[in-house]
């Protein structure tokens, strides 16, 4: 089920034919030259919305210095629960190419592409219905379904005929921007800096598209301005059952007990302190019945599965973290053993080929500093969940 909370931008200057999108929002609003539309998204302060949160005007003017620049639209959603860009792609694809297209003329870009999972089946259509609008040919790339197909570099590697996997280095005059990040560009367009900042908060303004799942009547896609109580986000869900806390962020994020999100707005100012951030939009609620440490067990594990396998975090470090997760979980009794997940941690930490053993842990370190007190009652052989005695286990 996908709803909207009452502030909308993207969502209803969507439409999924172009001639509706044309008579919704105008037509397609060319700048009239390279870097033009640069300061207009400087002073907009829009950042990119696939995790990272980098400024988009900075990526592009970047990406006008190159060469031979080539623009790439990023809806390679691996994350797991979110949903946000194929919704965009589904119900908006016409901003999107809207903002593809602006941001190939702002760069000068010789080619633009559109990285995009095989759900998104209009797509073709939609790109189909432009060739007289578009400046730009827009090539379609299938994206793979994996955690790490969406980081920039893997997404180049995969456009250029290698595989999805991250190089940790970014080719000069390469633009990549989220899907999302290029339809709020498109919006900038029409209607200005100023009109994007009425949303949202000085130091963040505007909205983003939130993926809300877990034990609510409501889940799906909600349309955010920066800056909203994050327990307002999660009341407008209406949860089914008590939580506990909720994972900010994603898989690479950060959990905030109740207490806290009672308290805390949605930014990224706000949010670093607790170790999470907005990231890729998704918010997972954790009800009460379930035992934290083996959930937080089940997505460092998933982590580890899903590393690229290119540098020694990824090939020995995570697997040896998500083990000791496990055993954590699973009632283990050790004294030592919260140590050996900190010290794990740290290893993996600055030292791989990309970003995921740092964000890997990141959760980690997270789940250690919220879930104290189930740590506690694990080491004792007791848990906050069903079944609430642990049998005593021995390290393999």
């Amino acid at each position: 089920m996908t709803t909207t909370m009452p502030t909308r931008r993207l969502l209803t200057a969507g439409a999924e034919n172009l001639a509706e999108h044309v008579r919704r929002n105008g037509p397609l609003p060319w700048q009239g030259g390279i870097g033009r539309l640069i300061p207009a998204i400087e002073s907009a302060g829009l950042v990119g919305h696939g995790g990272a949160g980098f400024p988009a005007w900075r990526k592009l003017a970047a990406a006008a210095t190159g060469e031979r620049p080539v623009v790439i639209g990023n809806a390679a959603e691996g994350e797991p629960g979110s949903g946000k860009d194929l919704f965009l792609l589904r119900r908006a694809p016409h901003l999107v190419l809207d903002g593809l297209q602006l941001a190939a003329e702002a760069v000068g870009a010789q080619k633009a592409y559109l990285y995009a999972p095989a759900a998104a089946d209009n797509l073709k259509t939609a790109i189909a219905e432009r060739k007289e609008v578009d400046r730009h040919r827009v090539r379609l790339v299938t994206s793979p379904d994996r955690y790490l197909a969406g980081q920039e570099t893997a997404a180049i590697a995969k456009i250029s005929g290698r595989p999805a996997l991250p190089t940790g280095r970014l080719t000069p005059g390469m633009l990549v921007h989220n899907v999302e990040t290029l339809a709020h560009l498109a919006l900038i367009a029409r209607h200005g800096p100023a009109w994007f900042r009425r949303l949202g908060t000085p130091a963040e303004p505007g909205t983003f598209l939130a993926t809300i799942t877990g034990p609510l009547a409501s889940p799906g896609v909600y349309e955010i301005p920066y800056g909203t109580p994050l327990i307002e986000v999660v009341d407008a869900t209406r949860p089914k059952v008590p939580l506990q806390a909720v994972l900010v962020g994603g898989c690479h994020g950060g959990w905030l007990p109740m207490a806290t999100a009672r308290q805390t707005p949605l930014c990224n100012a706000s949010l670093r302190r607790f170790g999470a951030s907005v990231g890729a939009g998704v918010l997972t609620a954790l009800p009460m019945s379930v035992c934290a440490l083996r959930e937080v067990a089940r997505i460092v594990r998933y982590l580890a599965e899903e590393a690229a396998k290119q540098c020694g975090p990824c090939l020995n470090g995570l697997p040896a973290l998500a083990d000791a997760v496990e055993l954590l979980a699973n009632g283990y009794r050790h004294g030592d053993l919260v140590g050996r997940i900190d010290r794990l941690s740290a290893l993996v930490t600055g030292r791989g080929a990309c970003h995921h053993p740092d964000g890997t842990a990141r959760l980690v370190h997270s789940s250690l500093r919220v879930f104290e007190k189930e740590i506690e009652l694990h080491l004792v052989g007791r848990c906050s969940a069903y079944p609430p005695r642990i049998p005593v286990q021995r390290q393999p």
